[in-house]
């Protein structure tokens, strides 16, 4: 099956997913969109109004926002794909709760298996919480930490900086990053740090008895 075939299958399955109660107030489910063959996949906390009315991601302010950032460092929302943690509304946009992120999670990680990517930026505490759970988005935004071999980049959800204008300048200084990650060696041509060699025994002392 092709990455293609993959996330299609994937979506189908989303459209119809009855495993949390979320799918009771959902009007559409929001797989998500982007190439199947994406160095960049952004993954953000949950669909809202207009993502549950379109049934696509990012597609009110903070997703005008999003295609602002990405094309100050010249890609198109085509250019990546774009995800969240929940593919259901959550009620009046409320935080995803635990047994919603586990419900989704198998799809998420699915996508991720099928596309691949060279770069995850979170946006948002929720999806950074995935990767690196222990982790403050105060104090690593922008930064780039390797999780099993693939870069995490974890960022302030968009609309934060709706919400908080003196976020914006620093939502755009990380974005402002972005292409100097993508342009690294890909993961299969990095070098791992090189195994220590045994220590050598001194050699011993012949003696003629």
């Amino acid at each position: 099956m092709t990455p293609e075939e993959q996330l299609e299958k994937i979506a189908q399955e989303v459209t119809i997913c009855t495993r949390c109660k979320l799918h009771h107030s959902r009007k559409n489910s929001v797989p998500g969109e982007g190439p199947a063959n994406a160095q960049i996949m952004f993954i953000g906390e949950g669909p809202g109004f207009h993502e549950n009315e379109q049934g696509r991601p990012f597609v009110g302010a903070a997703g005008q926002f999003l295609e602002e950032l990405l094309a100050a460092i010249n890609m198109k929302r085509t250019d990546v794909f774009i995800a969240n943690v929940v593919k259901c509304r959550p009620p009046s946009n409320r935080d995803p709760e635990p047994e919603e992120l586990l419900a989704c999670g198998d799809y998420l990680e699915r996508q991720i298996q099928a596309i691949n990517p060279q770069v995850i930026v979170t946006l948002g505490r929720f999806s950074m919480a995935r990767f690196l759970p222990n982790a403050k988005i105060s104090q690593i935004h922008g930064q780039a930490v390797t999780v099993n071999g693939r870069l995490i980049v974890a960022m302030y959800h968009p609309a934060a900086a709706l919400h908080q204008r003196s976020l914006r300048p620093v939502i755009e200084a990380d974005f402002a990053r972005l292409p100097a990650l993508i342009s690294k060696p890909p993961r299969s041509e990095q070098i791992d740090a090189p195994t220590p060699e045994p220590k050598k025994e001194p050699p011993k002392q012949l003696t003629l008895f």
